[in-house]
């Protein structure tokens, strides 16, 4: 069964690189409005206290492209008392990670990704979340997430502490019930999406 409200049907056969680019193309359809929209939801669930308190450190990332969400969400979060932490794109190995401080102290880094350009704390930070937000092109109902396919988050959220919440952002259409997955996949104990909020799979 596909998303809810999604034209992806009957594509279980389908390789990640055709989900990837059937799910990329429906992301470049989605309006303006409707981005926007999403962003205040999802800044909404964020903020409430269901996801990452007071007080918590979140691993988060600056949302590029058509991604749900904002930097303005970003700052909502942080202004709510909660410490975080973003990526940097460092070699090939796992990600780095440094302090948001706020976008004036944003660059541009690899991928278009903005990366923050405070001090350096070392790929072994993310054992510091409370929450880790993952970006994700879709995720399964087994918690199998399909990224954009460099391998980053793979080979870094190993290193998240046990039991750590790896919850990854999609919009809802794009909560499938299977996926195509690897044996090197990390799999995800839930996703948040706009509509729905928080919905954890173990």
């Amino acid at each position: 069964m596909a998303g809810h409200g999604s034209d992806l049907d009957a594509t279980r056969a389908w390789s990640k690189d055709q989900w990837r680019r059937a799910l990329l193309a429906e992301r470049r359809r989605v309006p303006a409005s409707t981005r926007f929209a999403e962003a205040i939801q999802l800044t909404t669930q964020l903020t409430s206290g269901k996801v990452v308190g007071r007080g918590q450190t979140l691993c988060a990332y600056v949302p590029i492209g058509s991604e749900p969400g904002s930097v303005q969400m970003l700052d909502e979060v942080a202004d709510h008392g909660v410490r975080i932490l973003l990526p940097i794109v460092a070699g090939a190995g796992p990600l780095d990670w440094a302090w948001y401080d706020g976008r004036e102290y944003l660059r541009p880094g690899p991928f278009g990704l903005l990366q923050p350009i405070g001090e350096r704390l070392g790929e072994a930070a993310l054992r510091i979340a409370d929450v880790v937000l993952v970006p994700a092109l879709a995720v399964d109902r087994n918690g199998t997430r399909l990224g954009r396919g460099a391998g980053y988050y793979d080979r870094s959220l190993s290193i998240a502490a046990p039991g750590t919440p790896l919850v990854a952002v999609v919009r809802d259409a794009e909560l499938f019930d299977a996926l195509p997955a690897e044996p090197h996949d990390v799999t995800v104990s839930g996703v948040l999406t706009p509509g729905r909020g928080l919905l954890r799979f173990r």
